[in-house]
C-alpha cells in the first residue's frame, strides 16, 4: 500500500499547484487524475488564458514554478471599465513600484508549467490516466483503490476535481447553483494596435466583452477576447465566418485596436454559479472549481482556487508542526472559516455586478455609470477592488504575500 500526507483527486491548475506547494513545504501527495498529458498539454487543447493577479504570482514564486512561466506571460499594467462606448470610464493603475495587477498566460501555458512542476518534484506522485474506483474516509485515514489496483492512503483527501466533484457530491456537500443562460465565447485575434498592457471590460446589456492583453508573437499584438453573449446566440456566433467574427469584434471594441485579425481557433462554454457552503466534511477539504465557480466578470475563478492552495498549505503545515493528524476536524474547522466567509464575499460580488451590468434600458445603463463614476471618485471603494483585483484582500495566506509558511 503507497501512502502519503494528501491524496489529492485532480491534477489540473489548482491540483498541480497544490501538490507543487506541499512538497515545497515538505508535504508529500499522491496526485490521481484520469486525464492523458498528451492530450491535455496539446495546444489545441484548450484556447482559453488567465489573468493571474499578482499575490498567485507570488505564490508562484516562493513554491519555485515562477521560473517555468518567465517571459510567457503579458503584465497587466492597467483595468479600464467602461459601459458600451459611452463616454466615461472606469481606470485601475497600479501605484508606480507596485509592480503589474497580474500577468495574462494562456492555459495550456500554465497548464504545462504546473504539470512539469508537479512531476518534477519529489514529494508528489502523480498518476496521470488513474482513476478512483473507491475511496473510504474513515476514523484513522483515507484509503483509495486505482482502477490500476493499487491501493492507496493518506490522512486526507481534497478534491479538486472541477465543478462536477463527484467527490463533492458523495461527501453529501450540497451547492447553491444557477445558470447566467450566457455563454462565453473565447478567442484570441490579433489587432493592428498595441494593447499597452492594459485590460479592457466593456459592458454591454447581454454581457461584458474583455479584451485581455496577450504577449506579441510571430503576426504582432495579441489579445484573448471574452465575449459573453445570450445562451440561445452561441452557436449561431461560433458557426460565422472568421471575418463576420471579427467584423462584429471590431463593432464592440469600438476600432480603438485597429484592424483586427487573425483569429485563432474558437471556443464557446456555458456560464453558471455554484458555491458549496461547506467546503469541508470528515477528512476531506475542496478546492478550486470543487468548492466554488463565478462568473468571468472580474477574472478572479482560478485565482480563488490559488487561494485555497495557500490557505490550505499554510494550515496543513501549521497542523504538521504541530504533530497534528492532517486530518484533524480543527485543522479542517481553521480552513473552512477562512475561505469560507473569503469565497462567499467573491462570489456575491462577481454575482451581483453580472446582474447589475446584464439589465437593460437606459435607466439602468444611468446606473451603470453611475456605478462606475462612484467607485472613481470614492478611494476607498476603489482601493477595495484593486485590492480583489491583486489577490490581496482579506486576511492574506503567507504564500500569497510570497513569504514561506
Amino acid at each position: 500500500m503507497d501512502s502519503a500526507d494528501v491524496l489529492i483527486l485532480g491534477g489540473g491548475l489548482v491540483g498541480s499547484a497544490l501538490a507543487t506547494a506541499l512538497d515545497a513545504h515538505g508535504l508529500t501527495s499522491i496526485v490521481v487524475d484520469p486525464a492523458d498529458p498528451a492530450t491535455i498539454l496539446a495546444a489545441g487543447h484548450d484556447g482559453r488564458a488567465s489573468a493571474i493577479a499578482s499575490a498567485p504570482m507570488r505564490m508562484f514564486e516562493a513554491i519555485g514554478v515562477a521560473p517555468r512561466l518567465a517571459g510567457k506571460g503579458c503584465p497587466i499594467e492597467g483595468i479600464r471599465v467602461s459601459d458600451g462606448l459611452a463616454p466615461g470610464k472606469l481606470d485601475f493603475a497600479p501605484d508606480p513600484d507596485g509592480g503589474a495587477l497580474g500577468h495574462m498566460f494562456e492555459n495550456r501555458i500554465l497548464r504545462t508549467a504546473l504539470f512539469e512542476a508537479a512531476q518534477a518534484a519529489a514529494g508528489v506522485d502523480l498518476r496521470m490516466q488513474t482513476r478512483a474506483v473507491s475511496v473510504e474516509r474513515g476514523e484513522f485515514g483515507v484509503t483509495a483503490t486505482l482502477d490500476s489496483g493499487a491501493v492507496v492512503r493518506a490522512p486526507l483527501l481534497v478534491a479538486a476535481e472541477g465543478r462536477n466533484s463527484p467527490t463533492r457530491e458523495a461527501a453529501g456537500l450540497k451547492t447553491a447553483r444557477w445558470s447566467y443562460d450566457h455563454a462565453a465565447m473565447v478567442a484570441t485575434l490579433g489587432h493592428e494596435r498595441s494593447h499597452e498592457n492594459i485590460a479592457f471590460e466593456i459592458f454591454y446589456p447581454e454581457g461584458p466583452f474583455a479584451i485581455l492583453p496577450l504577449l506579441d508573437d510571430a503576426n504582432g499584438h495579441r489579445s484573448a477576447i471574452v465575449w459573453t453573449v445570450n445562451a440561445r446566440d452561441a452557436a449561431g456566433m461560433n458557426k460565422i465566418s472568421d471575418r463576420a467574427y471579427l467584423a462584429e469584434a471590431e463593432k464592440r471594441m469600438g476600432g480603438f485596436l485597429g484592424r483586427l485579425g487573425p483569429l485563432s481557433s474558437r471556443f464557446s462554454h456555458p456560464l453558471g454559479f455554484h458555491h458549496a457552503a461547506w467546503i469541508t466534511s470528515n477528512r476531506l477539504a475542496l478546492v478550486g472549481d470543487a468548492a466554488h465557480g463565478i462568473h468571468p466578470i472580474a477574472g478572479q475563478g482560478v485565482n480563488v482556487g490559488f487561494r485555497d492552495v495557500a490557505t490550505l498549505v499554510e494550515v496543513l503545515v501549521e497542523g504538521k508542526r504541530l504533530g497534528l493528524d492532517l486530518g484533524d476536524p480543527q485543522l479542517l474547522a481553521r480552513y473552512q472559516r477562512w475561505r469560507g466567509l473569503d469565497t462567499f464575499m467573491v462570489a456575491a460580488a462577481t454575482d451581483g455586478l453580472t446582474r447589475l451590468f446584464g439589465i437593460p434600458g437606459r435607466t439602468a445603463a444611468a446606473v451603470r455609470r453611475f456605478g462606475l463614476s462612484a467607485v472613481d471618485k470614492l478611494p476607498p471603494l476603489k482601493d477595495w477592488f484593486m485590492a480583489e483585483a491583486r489577490g490581496e484582500s482579506g486576511d492574506v495566506p503567507k504564500l500569497l504575500q510570497g513569504l514561506t509558511v
